[in-house]
């Protein structure tokens, strides 16, 4: 394939210029030149910068954007004639400092151009330095000019898998493979180009598409002192593919050309790429932070003010809300998802804090928002995936609620009543129920797939699922803030000890819980998500922020995915169950996902037909029978601390039936889950069910 070059330490001679145009917006590459257009409403004047190494303060040129030439409504723009790809530039925008009213120009900010594809960093460059107003006296983030036609995708296509089929594995792409146990040579580590050398391993586990923590360019120095924004949820551009992900940082160009070779990688593995995308704040974050762009070139028209126009609402916790139903900003926000769609092969979104994008101008809740129609409706994103963290921090919570008819939601009740009732509170059961099947009282009303609900117990956000049955209070000393940030209400269990032990007794507690959250995460209506490095226990020995641990407390310790085979192989076998159609004399096609959907149910506690449903009940059993008659599954749930022995039912519907048991979480692998191949029958009229666990046995009905 062709690879662009990086002539960013060549010296250029000067561009002749002519006015240009105002469309499309940012910065537009041909083979004659570059059409560059700026919305700014407020402005004075423009000056475009060129640098000839990312290190300059000073521009080798400047062309001035004269406002009755190169501007039309609110657009400034200019045609550079001869410009190649990897040139560096940026802008100063000169206007009104007036914070009363909302204005914060300040023309000694170099500024990114919003839309630019590349960004490029100095060893240098400090976060700091570019948070004073003055003169500029540090070296700034430049725009880096980019040819997006170079690239060969080699027939390259979306796999376009149906949220039925889906089991989506929430990813760090840094932490994949930063750790040095990770096999992949150093220069490699934590980049796009080691995930690809990792994905044999998504391949055995099963998933079929990876969710990536944030990649657009995100503010590493946004965190506290001495440490690192790890997650990346600080992004400085909703264009550019994140440097630190490239094999070489250096050279803005490459990372495009590395983040397409890993999707098309992951393309060719059958898995899908959905990105977490950060469209509800920036890493400007309040008044007193950094001005990287926005901020400098419309600060009224960006951001959501409150009454005082000097300062900011603040619905997403970070200082600062992006004004996503101002016209403007909702254009930026379906170019970039069309950029991600239609020149990186993105097959989905997920969208953090996306209840803020129901936010009017003024940060009131709207109902039938118009940037989340235009996502909805736009032909480009037709058949990409849609997921909505349907709440923000600010309390407005949509879960069951968020407009539009293709977005999936994650399902924040069904994490709470999992974790409630599986530790063994009270009053829990008929909501743990209702998480299995779909949360009809959720979705039931709007008449749409059980999917709706992108069902999980753990996210990045949290514990992990190690430490979730391993603490019962969050330790985040290790971030520097006293242990004030994090959750403090996880509905963790401990089992008994807090953290690590050797007790065997608390030890297979734990690993039971273990493999019942990923049973009922796997087997429940929806669309299941797992979080990495779960599968084979991970621990941030119990912190539950680890958002800037940018070290082994959070990268993936691939010494565990031997050492915990029995997990890994318990997940691997759930997740090849709930996609696999099993066929049995071709009298039987449904996979597991359609057998759970196209069924009856059947209620029972302890004895048949007879379900606990009072507030101290703390277990449950059900038969699920396919409509066509030839399978059927029987769950036997148990919270309690003690065993339990449940009837099993010798007929279903007057036909005699002979179960196998396929899972019993209290049993050490390989007997905790089997093939259905590889099942024996079950004989027994009852069956004992070990404290905390969860068996289910199946039959095929002749």
């Amino acid at each position: 394939m062709l690879r662009q070059i990086n002539p960013m330490s060549t010296p250029i001679t000067p561009y002749s210029t002519s006015v240009g145009q105002s469309f499309p917006i940012g910065p537009s590459f041909s083979p004659e030149g570059v059409n560059f257009c700026l919305f700014s409403k407020n402005a004075v004047w423009v000056e475009l910068l060129f640098f000839n190494k990312v290190e300059d303060i000073e521009p080798i040129q400047t062309f001035r954007l004269d406002a009755s030439k190169n501007k039309t409504y609110h657009y400034w723009h200019i045609f550079v004639a001869g410009v190649k790809p990897g040139q560096l530039y940026g802008y100063r925008v000169h206007g009104p400092f007036e914070p009363m009213l909302g204005h914060r120009f300040d023309s000694s900010k170099i500024l990114l151009d919003p839309y630019s594809k590349a960004v490029s960093i100095p060893k240098q460059f400090n976060r700091k330095a570019v948070s004073k107003f003055g003169k500029e006296d540090a070296m700034s983030l430049k725009s880096v000019i980019v040819d997006l036609g170079l690239y060969d995708w080699e027939g390259d296509i979306h796999p376009r898998k149906a949220f039925s089929s889906t089991v989506i594995y929430e990813m760090h792409v840094g932490g994949f493979t930063k750790n040095p146990n990770s096999g992949v040579a150093p220069h490699k580590r934590g980049t796009f180009a080691g995930l690809i050398e990792k994905i044999p391993y998504l391949v055995e586990l099963g998933i079929t598409a990876v969710e990536l923590l944030p990649v657009f360019q995100f503010d590493v120095q946004d965190a506290p002192e001495g440490k690192s924004n790890y997650w990346g949820y600080s992004p400085i551009s909703f264009f550019a593919p994140h440097q630190g992900y490239s094999t070489d940082p250096e050279n803005p160009l490459k990372v495009l050309d590395e983040f397409r070779d890993m999707v098309k990688a992951l393309h060719r593995a059958g898995l899908e790429v959905i990105m977490d995308v950060v469209f509800n704040h920036t890493s400007e974050n309040h008044e007193e932070g950094p001005t990287y762009t926005f901020r400098g070139i419309d600060n009224s028209i960006y951001y959501i003010l409150d009454n005082d126009r000097s300062k900011y609402k603040n619905y997403s916790g970070t200082g600062n809300t992006l004004n996503a139903n101002q016209a403007i900003v909702r254009k930026m926000i379906i170019s970039s998802l069309h950029f991600w769609v239609r020149d990186m092969h993105v097959d989905g979104f997920r969208f953090d804090l996306a209840s803020i994008l129901s936010r009017d101008e003024r940060g009131n809740p709207i109902e039938n928002a118009p940037i989340i129609w235009d996502i909805e409706s736009d032909p480009i994103l037709a058949g990409t995936k849609l997921i909505a963290e349907a709440w923000d921090a600010s309390g407005l919570y949509q879960v069951g609620n968020f407009t539009g008819d293709s977005w999936k939601e994650w399902n924040g009740r069904f994490r709470d009543d999992a974790r409630s009732f599986l530790r063994g509170d009270k009053g829990k059961v008929g909501d743990f129920v209702t998480r299995l099947i779909g949360s009809p009282d959720i979705y039931g009303s709007k008449n749409r797939e059980s999917e709706q609900s992108i069902n999980f117990v753990t996210c990045h956000d949290g514990f992990t699922l190690n430490d979730l049955v391993s603490y019962n209070i969050k330790h985040n000393f290790a971030n520097g803030e006293n242990n004030r940030d994090g959750h403090n209400d996880n509905l963790s269990w401990n089992c008994g000890v807090e953290g690590p032990t050797d007790d065997p007794e608390i030890l297979a507690i734990r690993k039971r819980q273990i493999k019942n959250f990923f049973t009922v995460t796997l087997l429940s209506l929806g669309a299941p998500m797992l979080l990495m490095g779960d599968e084979i226990l991970h621990t941030q020995q119990g912190n539950n922020n680890a958002y800037c641990q940018d070290n082994e407390l959070s990268w993936f310790n691939w010494d565990l995915v031997e050492k915990n085979e029995e997990i890994f192989r318990f997940v691997k076998v759930l997740i090849k169950k709930r996609l696999l159609r099993e066929t049995s004399q071709s009298t039987f096609t449904l996979s597991l996902k359609e057998l759970l959907t196209q069924s009856k149910i059947y209620w029972h506690g302890i004895k048949l037909h007879q379900p606990d449903w009072s507030p101290t009940s703390l277990s449950i059993a059900m038969t699920v029978m396919s409509l066509n008659g030839k399978m059927a599954m029987h769950y036997l749930i148990n919270s309690y601390n003690q065993n339990l022995s449940f009837e099993i039912p010798q007929t279903i519907e007057g036909i005699s039936v002979t179960w196998r048991r396929w899972v019993d979480t209290s049993l050490d692998g390989p007997c905790d889950i089997c093939l259905w191949t590889e099942a024996g029958n079950y004989y027994e009229t009852t069956y004992e069910v070990k404290s905390h666990s969860i068996a289910i046995l199946f039959t095929r009905i002749e």
